[in-house]
């Protein structure tokens, strides 16, 4: 039960910590649009999507001027289009992803993610098929999102798909070279992906889901920092283990709201809900950054000594919170790190104190990895695998969900500044070690096997 007093911080937190619900998604399935006709697979989508999602965006507008909690991402996540549309090559699935971005434009929502394929152990004509269309597709269209799961705990690393991705980035960089790569800033690649992520770029519905399911992003970094600068101003000899207390408390206060609006935005389009991801999602804005969070609890920015340490525990007491507030937890539930999204990371890189060396190990400690990430547009397609492959090991040895979202911005080199717009933001261009160009390592490709402690049947 919360006390009168914290029954008046979460008010505090509505008036003037800006509070909000990061994310509704709608996980819609398509199996049931399935066709080996383009354009009768296209219609069936956009039927389906307007017909379930039509509301989406006045319901969650609704409920959130109901309770002054504003629902500031409306999205959509569907089933693996590598799957349902297997049938198609890839210039039939650039068809099928403008077929998708005509309908979120429709329906009104932001993004559309689901535009993804599952090669973690090899890739079927489907899987290659959207692969290759990745780059056109991303270009072709506004709101569609792209993810493929490379690797899992129990199955290894492709490092075929992996190398793949590598060159699809590449491409899909060069072809939106006017906008700084623009189409890598929608495009995921990952180890163990969660079926039910509400967070772009990486959200999709898995086969396991219903037919339409309401997700949930909390999110609330600002929040989570404000309640630490009080705590620390009324009593500046607070230890670690007592901020982590405080930063369970606030958790768990931010879930109940969330899974509120997720609860009556479900009810309301006559929908299940689903879960609450508790992810510390941050915005370009000021006062909206996980980075300052590291800043208030003592360390000068976030990549300096000690950053790795305070990461571990503000993701383990996040999700003590969000655990004990709700019994529908899912999705990633950990702490973005995105730098061009963050203001404050993104000037931690700019200043030198975080290098993608530092970001790629406190990827082993949060749930997300090597996030929104410019780097050198010159940066060949084999150390993007690379890096990638990198990334992908400590999520299948961890257990652990990782991902990388990377963006070699055509023509810009390392302290150049490439900008992507709106909540995707700007950022400078971190160096990346190139000395293993060529690489063959990684042209060897082939299956990383499964690591011992994948036996657990």
């Amino acid at each position: 039960m919360l006390t009168d007093r914290e029954i008046l911080s979460v008010l505090e937190m509505l008036q003037n910590e800006h509070l909000d619900v990061r994310a509704v998604t709608m996980g819609i399935s398509l199996f049931d649009c399935a066709s080996d006709d383009l354009e009768r697979f296209s219609a069936n989508i956009q039927r389906k999507i307007t017909r379930l999602a039509g509301q989406l965006v006045n319901v969650c507008d609704e409920v959130g001027e109901k309770y002054g909690i504003p629902v500031v991402n409306k999205r959509i996540a569907v089933s693996p289009m590598a799957v349902v549309g297997a049938p198609f090559n890839a210039e039939e699935m650039v068809v099928a992803a403008q077929a998708l971005d005509a309908a979120a434009r429709e329906v009104k929502i932001d993004f559309l993610g689901g535009f993804s394929a599952l090669v973690e152990k090899g890739m079927s004509r489907g899987d290659l098929a959207l692969m290759d269309a990745i780059p056109e597709a991303l270009t072709r269209t506004e709101r569609v999102c792209a993810s493929v799961n490379v690797a899992s705990t129990r199955a290894g690393i492709n490092m075929d798909a992996v190398l793949k991705m590598g060159a699809q980035i590449k491409q899909a960089a060069a072809l939106t070279a006017d906008r700084d790569g623009l189409a890598c800033a929608k495009l995921c690649v990952f180890a163990n992906i969660p079926q039910d992520v509400p967070f772009m770029a990486g959200a999709y519905l898995g086969v396991g889901e219903a037919d339409a399911v309401i997700n949930v992003g909390v999110s609330g970094p600002g929040v989570v920092k404000k309640a630490i600068d009080r705590a620390v101003a009324q009593n500046p000899h607070l230890d670690l283990g007592e901020l982590s207390e405080i930063i369970k408390r606030t958790a768990y206060k931010v879930t109940r709201v969330g899974e509120l609006i997720g609860r009556e935005v479900a009810q309301r389009v006559g929908q299940r809900f689903g879960v609450v991801d508790l992810s510390l999602a941050p915005t370009p804005n000021v006062g909206d950054s996980v980075g300052e969070i590291f800043q208030s609890m003592g360390l000068l920015s976030i990549g300096v000594p000690g950053t790795t340490a305070a990461l571990a525990m503000l993701n383990d007491a996040v999700k003590k919170g969000g655990a004990f507030a709700s019994s529908h937890v899912g999705g990633l539930s950990g702490a973005f790190v995105p730098v061009s999204e963050d203001l404050n990371i993104s000037e931690a890189a700019e200043k030198g104190y975080l290098s993608i060396e530092k970001l790629e190990a406190i990827t082993s400690v949060c749930s997300v990895g090597l996030d929104m990430v410019a780097i050198p547009g010159d940066t060949s397609a084999e150390t993007l695998s690379a890096i990638i492959a990198d990334e992908m090991a400590i999520g299948v040895i961890n257990k652990k969900t990782t991902a990388t979202r990377i963006i070699p911005v055509p023509g810009k080199g390392a302290g150049e500044h490439a900008y992507f717009g709106g909540l995707l933001g700007e950022s400078v261009i971190m160096p990346v070690n190139t000395a293993a160009e060529p690489n063959p390592f990684i042209r060897r490709g082939g299956l990383i096997p499964s690591p011992i402690h994948s036996l657990r049947n």
